[in-house]
C-alpha cells in the first residue's frame, strides 16, 4: 500500500534475525501527514517509447508482467479493476500479497509455501531489490514486476491505470469499455486531483494526524470534499460523463473502505457512508457492477489497517463489523440514466483462482478473523 511507513528496507540478504515486526512508524507527533509521492516513474508503453516527460519505456507485451496488488490496498485496488473492466487477465497475470506484512515488506503468505507461484519469491521487496539493491523507499503495492527478470518496472499507481486504459488497448477484450477518453480527460483529470488530494489522500490525513490541530484541518477538507461529490452525483450517474471513467474507479476504493475501515479507525466519523444519501447509492450502483464488488475483500481490508497500524490500533484487535450485506440493496441509481460501459459491454466471470473468497465479500458474512485463508492465485 502508498501509505509508507518511515522505515528503510534492509538488503535483500539480511532476513535472518531481521526485525519481523508489523511496525512502522504511520504517525509522526505534532505534524501532518506527508504521503511520500516519489515513485518509480518508468512506463509501460505501446512500443516501450519513453514517456511525454522522458520516463523509462517497457513495451507492452502479453505475459511479461505481473501486476502485484493486494487485496486490502485501495491504490492496488484500483488496478485490480481496470484489469478487469478491460480484459487485461490474460495479458497480465496477478499476484496477490496477504493483507498483513512486516516493518519490510508485503509477503505471499497466502500462496502455498509462502511464496509467490509465478515469481517464485516470499517478499515483494525482492523484486524491488532485484533492479535496485539500495532502493530507500517503501516497498509499496501495486507494483509491476518482469516476470522474466524478476525486477519490479513501476510502482507508479496512478499511472499504471491509466496506461492499461490508453498503452495496452492491443490486449483489451473485445467490449472494453473506454475508462479514460481523450474527450474527457480534461474534466477526468481534475475531478480525480480533488478526489485524490481531499478524499483518497484526505482519510489518511485523518487518520496519521499527529496533533489535533492537524486532524481537525484533514476532517474538515475530507467532508467538504464528499459534500461536494454528494451534491455533484445527486443530479448524474457517474462522476464525468455518462459512463463509467477513470475517476469512478479512483473514488470507489475509497468508499468501499469508508464504513468498515475510515470511519472508527481513521476518525472520519461525521457520518458514515451508509448515512449519506447520494454516495451510498452511488457507491451501492458501483459495487454491483461487474469488475466492482466482485473485487473487494472486507475480511482483508479490515485486517490490513487494525493489525498492520500499530501505533494507531496497538492491541491488534480487528473488528466484527460492519454488516455489509446493504452494498447488494437496491440503488435506484438507473433513473438518473447513464450507461455503465458506453457502447461496450460488461466484464465477464471473473477469473478462476481471483475471486474473493465466500465469507469476505458482501452478502456472506465478514467475520474479522486473525489471518486470511487463501486458495492458490495464479
Amino acid at each position: 500500500m502508498n501509505q509508507q511507513s518511515r522505515h528503510t528496507p534492509e538488503t535483500a540478504d539480511a532476513k535472518n534475525g531481521a526485525e519481523h515486526s508489523t511496525r512502522g512508524a504511520y504517525v509522526t507527533g505534532g505534524a501532518e501527514f506527508d504521503r511520500d509521492t516519489n515513485y518509480i516513474e518508468d512506463r509501460i508503453t505501446r512500443d516501450g517509447v519513453p514517456g511525454a516527460n522522458g520516463e523509462p519505456g517497457w513495451p507492452a507485451q502479453a505475459g511479461r508482467y505481473r501486476l502485484i496488488a493486494a487485496r486490502a490496498c485501495p491504490w492496488a485496488n484500483r488496478a485490480v479493476i481496470v484489469r478487469r473492466l478491460l480484459g487485461l487477465e490474460e495479458a497480465i497475470s496477478l499476484g496477490q500479497p496477504g493483507p498483513t506484512h512486516d516493518a519490510r515488506s508485503w509477503t505471499f503468505d497466502l500462496d502455498p509455501g509462502g511464496a509467490d507461484p509465478v515469481l517464485g519469491i516470499e517478499r515483494l521487496q525482492s523484486a524491488y531489490f532485484k533492479r535496485f539493491p539500495d532502493y530507500p523507499r517503501g516497498i509499496t503495492v501495486p507494483a509491476i514486476v518482469e516476470v522474466a527478470s524478476g525486477m519490479v518496472v513501476t510502482n507508479n499507481f496512478p499511472q499504471i491505470t491509466l496506461d492499461f486504459s490508453t498503452e495496452w488497448t492491443e490486449f483489451h477484450r473485445p467490449g472494453a469499455p473506454q475508462l479514460y477518453p481523450q474527450h474527457l480527460r480534461p474534466e477526468i483529470d481534475a475531478v480525480n486531483k480533488r478526489v485524490f488530494t481531499e478524499v483518497n489522500n484526505g482519510v489518511y490525513r485523518c487518520g496519521f494526524a499527529g496533533s489535533q490541530e492537524a486532524y481537525d484541518s484533514a476532517y474538515a477538507r475530507l467532508w467538504a470534499a464528499l459534500d461536494w461529490l454528494e451534491e455533484r452525483l445527486s443530479t448524474q450517474r457517474y462522476l464525468v460523463g455518462d459512463t463509467i471513467t477513470e475517476a469512478d474507479v479512483r473514488l470507489f476504493t475509497t468508499l468501499a473502505r469508508f464504513d468498515a475501515v475510515y470511519h472508527g479507525h481513521f476518525k472520519c466519523n461525521r457520518q458514515k457512508l451508509s448515512e449519506m444519501a447520494v454516495l451510498w447509492r452511488y457507491a451501492r450502483d458501483l459495487f454491483q457492477t461487474p469488475g466492482f464488488g466482485d473485487t473487494i475483500d472486507f475480511v482483508q481490508i479490515k485486517q490490513h489497517y487494525y493489525i498492520v497500524h500499530e501505533d494507531i490500533n496497538p492491541t491488534g484487535i480487528v473488528p466484527q463489523g460492519p454488516e455489509v450485506s446493504g452494498w447488494l440493496e437496491a440503488h435506484g441509481r438507473e433513473s438518473l440514466g447513464g450507461r455503465p460501459f458506453g457502447d461496450g459491454t460488461p466484464p465477464g466471470t471473473v477469473k478462476p483462482g481471483e475471486e474473493v473468497l465466500a465469507g469476505h465479500g458482501a452478502g456472506n458474512g465478514s467475520g474479522s478473523g486473525r489471518k486470511a485463508v487463501s486458495k492458490p492465485i495464479g
